[in-house]
């Protein structure tokens, strides 16, 4: 089955359908297991390894250096169908997906290679830039400091998804004289320990949880020298966000009409002598499916923005450049609200077409909601929506990148 077959829309190119095709035998894999990893806490290693088998991990880079030269709107289509069959799968490789932008958008001939070398071999990145505690905002406690003609890095992270899976950690942290920097840290390295312990109940199998660097020492090599993220990740890491959300969407659709289609039992006070059958129960399927459809077109929309972007950065002057960088957050921010409320109120509605038995934890609908809940809670969204007002009532462009932090 095609998207189209499936009506979910045509894919955003021509020759979408073509790629997709490599990699939905990989999404069927990994839906057919979803509840049972979830019930039982299985984190999906195997299945991470399934899709970097298959070269999704190498989405975005050019055929000519080992990789499909996907699009952004192709790369946000193909996360929303695998979001469809697992989203914490989509939230472990986030990190992965942004370090590969990084990479591409690299000033740096030698990095760029360097890395684009790498990624092509399959390896694979996680996150480490979030930390609790008391750090200010605009800072870390984390630390990269010299040491002889090594790096030295101390500190603790939290929010490390996907680093439990990676081969590599793209952490961001202060240098010895307090100034933003970024790094790549080999999950192997002595002194580094990853720890399962994100307790959330939402987006269970992510590995969101700690990583420490007790010690830990770089080369130069492994320090980015751009030193600051690029240039639309504000936007691009909250669109993935808002692609799994989606793909959260689809599969909410497609349990909740398997499970009208399969039911027998009726209430007495129903409209037909089949649930299948009765106007009420259908409406709130189609309601759950149209919400999805949504969702989808919303993400598409703004990848077009990021798209835009990223065809620009060597063509456009440095102004030309921040306005369209702005217009896409603008564009992602309009639609953090349009997606999140679609798919809350999605994974929520489907329990009306069911009976109690819906709520077994064995049939898994509730991962639906507490996954979307919880995406939705990671950049809140009314901060989203007053910085779309501001714009609106007054011109002000989008503040830069998120830090969170004591004041």
């Amino acid at each position: 089955m095609t998207q189209i077959d499936d009506a979910w829309g045509a894919g955003p190119t021509a020759r979408y359908e073509e790629l997709a095709h490599r990699f939905r035998p990989v999404f069927r894999r990994i839906r057919e297991s979803a509840v049972e990893r979830e019930l039982t806490h299985r984190l999906p290693r195997e299945e991470i390894s399934w899709l970097k088998d298959a070269g999704f991990t190498t989405l975005r880079l050019p055929e000519d250096e080992g990789g499909f030269g996907a699009s952004l709107p192709e790369l946000f289509n193909l996360l929303i169908e695998l979001s469809a069959a697992d989203p914490n799968v989509t939230n472990a490789l986030r990190a992965h997906f942004g370090f590969t932008e990084e990479v591409l958008n690299s000033p740096s001939k030698d990095y760029r290679d360097r890395w684009v070398k790498r990624i092509a071999a399959k390896q694979t990145s996680g996150s480490g830039f979030s930390e609790a505690g008391d750090t200010k905002v605009g800072h870390f406690s984390t630390r990269v400091v010299r040491d002889g003609d090594k790096w030295r890095i101390d500190g603790e992270k939290y929010y490390t998804t996907g680093s439990l899976f990676a081969d590599w950690i793209n952490l961001g942290a202060d240098d010895e004289n307090g100034e933003f920097i970024l790094v790549q840290v080999p999950t192997d390295a002595p002194g580094v320990t990853i720890v399962d312990d994100w307790d959330g109940f939402g987006q269970q199998l992510t590995a969101s949880g700690t990583a420490k660097f007790d010690g830990v020492t770089i080369s130069d090599d492994l320090v980015n020298p751009q030193r600051k993220r690029f240039r639309y990740s504000v936007a691009f890491y909250q669109l993935v966000h808002l692609a799994t959300l989606a793909g959260i969407g689809r599969a909410a659709a497609a349990d909740v009409a398997q499970l009208v289609s399969a039911r027998k039992r009726v209430f007495s006070h129903g409209n037909a002598d089949r649930v299948g059958a009765d106007p009420q129960i259908l409406q709130v399927v189609g309601k759950v499916r149209a919400n999805a459809y949504g969702a989808g077109a919303t993400v598409l929309k703004a990848a077009d923005a990021l798209q835009r972007v990223f065809e620009a950065r060597d063509t456009q002057a440095a102004e030309t450049q921040d306005l369209s960088v702005a217009v896409a957050d603008l564009e992602v921010n309009q639609g953090v609200t349009v997606v999140t409320s679609l798919i809350l109120d999605a994974t929520t509605l489907l329990f009306d077409a069911l009976g109690a038995s819906a709520a077994k934890r064995g049939v898994g609908l509730d991962r639906h909601w507490r996954n979307a809940r919880t995406l939705s809670s990671h950049n809140p969204r009314i901060y989203r929506e007053r910085i779309v007002g501001d714009f609106a009532v007054n011109g002000t462009w989008p503040p830069g990148p998120y830090r969170i932090g004591t004041p």
